[in-house]
């Protein structure tokens, strides 16, 4: 909380020391290494320390640190513990120059295409999406829809809040098998699914059931038409979960038309565990009630100290939850920003969709496979989900274990095994990863 410069300001010449370009914010920019040339994709394979012995086709679990974030949190882990009350007073409480969390959100913002005022930072999807569905200031008899192919946090964000504030829920089919959607049936599903009670529209980007891609940008569009036509009070907003798609679609995530885009940021961002993000519009940001103190906000602070209610609007800050976490982990998520702008997003959402195409032209020839996830890149991304006549997803996992190929399983009511082709991987990888499943079709 910037507030807390009156704080910086009472340690006197001790202060002034490490706020000169001589101080700590001029240390941690001299001990951060500047980003290697990423010309080619070996060279972006080598940012990774992943273990050589195995084929990692789960890179979209959670991160391996690239070279990059594995310095910057190096980097603030060892300034921490050299001088943690300066290091975290600066970074937390100083002032825009150096405060650490809006150096962040500066960081996230261009890749957003947003303002860096309206991006709230959190510790997870899950996280994202509990602040916002409890934030929403619902009414009994308001509706919030969904759909049955969501994941259990979403479903979970949701049903809690609904609990809290008296709304009901309602689940709809965007489709009847994931392979054989359409944009336009997708589309129709969810006009034909908005009611006169609806006031949430809670959908996910890429489902990681299926793999399949939601036509985010048609379904807005739809429901900016509907919205058209009724009261303010009565527009239905749309709750995104976007982490399968942030970090490997060409999209901005502020210009996908949703109201609320809700990602953790250690899966396709490849930014340090334990971080996320969520941004909305100002408009947006006004309609909702933060739920965790927030250190972010000064305002906050001097309504606190004044003993009166915050003045303004709800903006990003005061839904980022306060607290003291994992600094250098939060910190350090501005590198993975820096990382992913250098690369390029359509220049990864183009290796992305070329490793995943290979995947899913490979699956498509293996006798008794039934691929989920859509062959075309428009209704697809980084997840291929399939199925293999005669064994279950976890068996066929454990079988690429023991051929040393790292697959999952999809943690669904219907369950399907997942492969993910990312940066550490290779076309030659990929064609080892599908031999190995052809093996274990023929067992």
């Amino acid at each position: 909380m910037p507030s807390r410069r009156a704080f910086l300001a009472a340690q006197g010449a001790l202060f002034a020391a490490v706020a000169t370009p001589s101080g700590l914010m001029a240390a941690l920019a001299a001990n951060t290494p500047p980003l290697p040339r990423l010309d080619d994709w070996e060279s972006v394979r080598g940012l990774f320390r992943l273990d050589p012995a195995w084929l990692h086709f789960s890179g979209f679990f959670i991160a391996s640190h690239p070279e990059p974030v594995r310095q910057a949190i190096e980097t603030f882990r060892n300034t921490l513990d050299a001088n943690p009350l300066l290091t975290v007073e600066h970074g937390m409480f100083g002032s825009d120059e150096q405060n650490l969390e809006r150096k962040v959100r500066e960081a996230a913002a261009p890749y957003l295409g947003a303002r860096p005022d309206d991006i709230a930072l959190t510790g997870s999807t899950t996280m994202g999406l509990a602040l916002v569905y409890h934030g929403l200031q619902l009414q009994p008899g308001d509706e919030i829809l969904t759909t049955v192919h969501d994941h259990v946090v979403h479903h979970e964000s949701i049903r809690l809040s609904a609990m809290r504030n008296g709304a009901s829920v309602r689940k709809i089919h965007l489709f009847d098998r994931s392979e054989d959607a359409t944009v336009e049936g997708m589309v129709g599903a969810v006009r034909e699914g908005i009611g006169p009670k609806t006031r949430v529209l809670g959908i996910t980007w890429v489902q990681s059931s299926t793999g399949l891609r939601a036509p985010v940008r048609a379904i807005a569009d739809a429901v900016a038409e509907i919205n058209a036509k009724r009261p303010e009070d009565q527009r239905v907003r749309i709750v995104l979960d976007g982490v399968h798609g942030f970090g490997c679609i060409d999209a901005a995530a502020a210009e996908l038309g949703v109201d609320y885009f809700c990602a953790g940021t250690h899966k396709w961002i490849l930014g340090p565990r334990g971080t996320g993000l969520v941004w909305a519009s100002a408009e947006n940001w006004a309609q909702l009630r933060p739920t965790i103190p927030s250190f972010s906000d000064l305002e906050l602070y001097e309504a606190w100290k004044e003993d009166r209610p915050p003045r303004g609007p709800n903006v990003a800050a005061r839904v980022s939850p306060g607290g003291f976490h994992a600094f250098e982990h939060h910190w350090g998520l501005a590198s993975a920003f820096a990382l992913q702008q250098q690369l390029g997003r359509s220049r990864v959402a183009s290796r992305v969709a070329e490793l995943n195409g290979r995947i899913k032209d490979g699956l498509a020839g293996i006798p008794g496979l039934t691929l989920h996830t859509p062959r075309g890149p428009e209704l697809s991304a980084g997840i291929c989900c399939f199925e293999l006549k005669g064994k279950t997803p976890d068996q066929i996992v454990e079988a690429m274990l023991r051929r040393k190929v790292l697959a999952s399983s999809s943690p669904y009511a219907v369950s399907y095994a997942r492969l993910a082709g990312g940066l550490m991987n290779t076309p030659d990888q990929v064609d080892q990863a599908l031999s190995a499943l052809r093996e274990v079709a023929r067992s």
